[in-house]
């Protein structure tokens, strides 16, 4: 079935919002879906990052403007409506932070997270964004080629797959006192996937530091999968020979696959993934094959049925 006639996830656990608006108000789940997010009036307060490099990835297509993309927000540990993140998460404290690298690495190790910066140049990075409810924006990340971490880390040769972590503390994100998922979030990646020169650890965006409600001070970005790969707050990065369970995965199979590839011959269960709708934009547009990065990470996939490797 299409999404025109089902509810999207997010909207059902919103479904009291849908009840509050009355009889009288003529708004379908699928129209608050697609609809534009609210314009904050406030300017980019954030710092600056200094030292930041032009990246060697980069799309031509027009930015999503910035208080798009920092409200209008997939973060379930601030609550699962679009505006709760940037609602619930300025209280947030991103400092001080520190991230444990280990498992079959030579070189275990917790560092603090403005030394971890130091590992490699940062680097922006403006990449197509998808995510699986069927809209999209282009972000100018700023952060670190994930590869080159690693490097550093020295992966043993039973490395074959990295699995991340998010911070779980209910007293400093409100939303994991509900029972959405199973806390903390969890995600991972096949080693060859996370050492792909696209692969980046966020630290900012826009120029700036990285807002809470999107993943401060340390979040996964990888392009061609969709958004739900992008764990953020990460505390814990961890080498392994065997495939991590990852939070969607565990809560919806059937729904949510380990790869997460973009795929517009793959259909999510409840809606189609053929078309999407960038943000700011009022028609929908082609969904492309590894959300147009086919180029670059095709060659991960060779031989495998991506529709069963969904």
């Amino acid at each position: 079935m299409k999404d025109d006639v089902v509810t999207p996830r997010v909207l059902y656990f919103r479904r009291r919002e849908f009840l509050a608006l009355g009889a009288g108000s003529v708004v379908t789940a699928a129209g608050l879906a697609l609809a534009r997010p609210a314009r904050a009036a406030d300017e980019p307060s954030l710092p600056l990052l200094p030292n930041v490099k032009k990246g060697p990835f980069a799309t031509d297509e027009a930015q999503t403007p910035y208080t798009d993309v920092t409200h209008y927000n997939n973060y379930y540990e601030f609550g699962t409506g679009k505006g709760d993140p940037a609602a619930s998460a300025g209280a947030f404290p991103p400092r001080p932070w520190k991230v444990t690298f280990d498992g079959e690495i030579g070189k275990p190790q917790t560092v603090e997270i403005d030394e971890l910066m130091k590992w490699a140049p940062l680097e922006e990075r403006i990449y197509r964004m998808r995510c699986v409810e069927a809209w999209s924006m282009v972000i100018p990340w700023v952060g670190m080629p994930l590869g080159e971490i690693i490097r550093r880390l020295e992966p043993t040769p039973k490395a074959k797959y990295v699995a991340f972590t998010g911070l779980f503390d209910p007293q400093k994100m409100p939303g994991q006192r509900l029972g959405v998922l199973a806390w903390p979030y969890v995600e991972g990646l096949r080693l060859d996937e996370a050492t792909h020169p696209l692969t980046l650890l966020a630290v900012g965006l826009y120029g700036r530091v990285l807002p809470n409600q999107n993943g401060a001070p340390l979040r996964l970005v990888v392009p061609w999968k969709y958004g739900f790969k992008g764990i953020k707050a990460i505390t814990k990065v961890r080498f392994v020979e065997k495939q991590p369970p990852t939070t969607w995965s565990r809560m919806a199979s059937d729904e949510y696959g380990f790869y997460a590839n973009v795929n517009p011959e793959v259909d999510h269960p409840r809606w189609s993934q053929a078309r999407e709708r960038r943000i700011g934009e009022f028609f929908k547009r082609k969904t492309l094959l590894f959300n147009g990065y086919a180029d670059q990470v095709a060659q991960l996939y060779a031989g495998m049925d991506l529709k069963k490797f969904y």
